[in-house]
């Protein structure tokens, strides 16, 4: 009878299924090989120094730093501080500087970087470690990688994102121009966002070159981990934040409620008193007295005058000038150099960014004291 036939078949079943566990034996855990349990970041090759995929812009000895007016005495240590002119205008001090080995404004090449170590951490993948402890407003380390343009990072963007790749190391340093540790860096492209960071980047002239530096914000005890501020740009879905700080800000991209305070125009004309005191050059300008031909329009009045740009040319180089309906976030700036083909002048302004403007189309003034 076919019940009969079932019951047969559903009682052999069970003989073999019984013989089979008889034979394995006692139940063991399920185990991976131990290469699928180390999680293995993405590879990059290290690198010191900037590695430049698009062109760079000529180093000029104009750019070779701003001339540094400090001085150091004999058996003086940490000269070229916070009050010097090139610091407060994030550029390091140049070749030329008096100070010589007192000096502390070096480029960042020259500047002992702090140790640390990469930790793989619970929920943000790889990390930076501090290894010693690290005061308020050092140097801890330069992010560096492949400079390319902004062609390029966008190819490189678009590629990431079709491959499901959700890990960005990509720094703009300036118009057309992006640092990018995906595939050549150092240990800085494994620092972690945090909405409470304690540590920055900074855009700093070094050798007439845009570079960033990480500074600490605060004190940070040796075994703390480096964080600072991705300020991220969102390409594609939204990413969570897992920085854990009392302000969390939840979503990468969010932007912080408190502004970064520029420099103010107190600061800046101090800056200039400093190089009208220090530079026979910028005495001149301020006293309105002609050095020679250089191809820098004159001044007319209390404000730059384009019809009067005929009458005299000051050498201007160095000087500090406030640029008037320019832009809310870059209003002072110092003149570098002049371009004889564009007919331009390289102005840096005080946020490290650097471009060349037709004083003879703006309206401006010389800030003297």
């Amino acid at each position: 009878m076919p019940a009969v036939k079932k019951n047969a078949e559903c009682i052999g079943i069970r003989q073999v299924f019984n013989k089979l566990v008889k034979e394995i034996g006692s139940p063991v855990d399920f185990e991976l090989p131990e290469s699928f349990n180390k999680w293995k970041p993405t590879s990059y090759s290290f690198i010191r120094r900037n590695v430049y995929l698009t062109k760079k812009m000529k180093r000029r000895l104009e750019d070779d730093g701003i001339f540094c007016s400090c001085s150091s005495s004999a058996g003086s240590s940490g000269v070229c501080g916070k009050d010097c002119l090139c610091s407060m205008l994030m550029s390091s001090c140049s070749s030329g500087c008096k100070c010589g080995s007192s000096c502390v404004n070096k480029p960042f090449q020259q500047r002992p970087m702090k140790k640390m170590k990469t930790v793989l951490t619970e929920k943000c993948g790889m990390g930076v470690v501090a290894e010693e402890d690290i005061n308020q407003g050092e140097f801890v380390i330069e992010y560096v990688g492949e400079v390319i343009d902004d062609k390029t990072c966008e190819e490189r963007l678009w590629k990431m994102k079709h491959s499901g790749e959700t890990n960005f190391y990509l720094c703009e340093i300036n118009r057309d121009m992006v640092i990018d540790a995906t595939y050549k860096g150092n240990k800085s492209r494994y620092i972690n966002h945090s909405c409470s960071p304690n540590t920055e980047m900074q855009k700093w002239m070094i050798d007439g070159e845009t570079r960033i530096g990480i500074f600490a914000t605060r004190d940070i005890k040796k075994g703390e981990h480096l964080t600072y501020d991705y300020q991220f740009v969102q390409f594609g879905a939204d990413q969570d934040c897992y920085c854990g700080a009392a302000g969390c800000r939840k979503k990468l991209g969010v932007k912080p409620n408190k502004p970064k305070v520029p420099f103010s125009d107190a600061e800046l004309r101090i800056a200039a008193c400093q190089m009208a005191a220090n530079s026979p050059e910028v005495k001149a300008v301020v006293s309105n007295k002609p050095v020679c031909m250089n191809g820098v329009p004159g001044v007319g009045g209390p404000r730059h005058n384009p019809s009067q740009q005929k009458k005299r040319r000051l050498n201007c180089i160095g000087s500090v000038i406030r640029i008037f309906h320019f832009s809310d976030k870059r209003s002072f700036g110092i003149i570098r150099r002049f371009d004889n083909t564009r007919r331009k002048h390289l102005i840096m302004f005080e946020d490290g960014y650097s471009e060349f403007l037709d004083l003879a189309k703006e309206e401006w003034e010389f800030c003297n004291c």
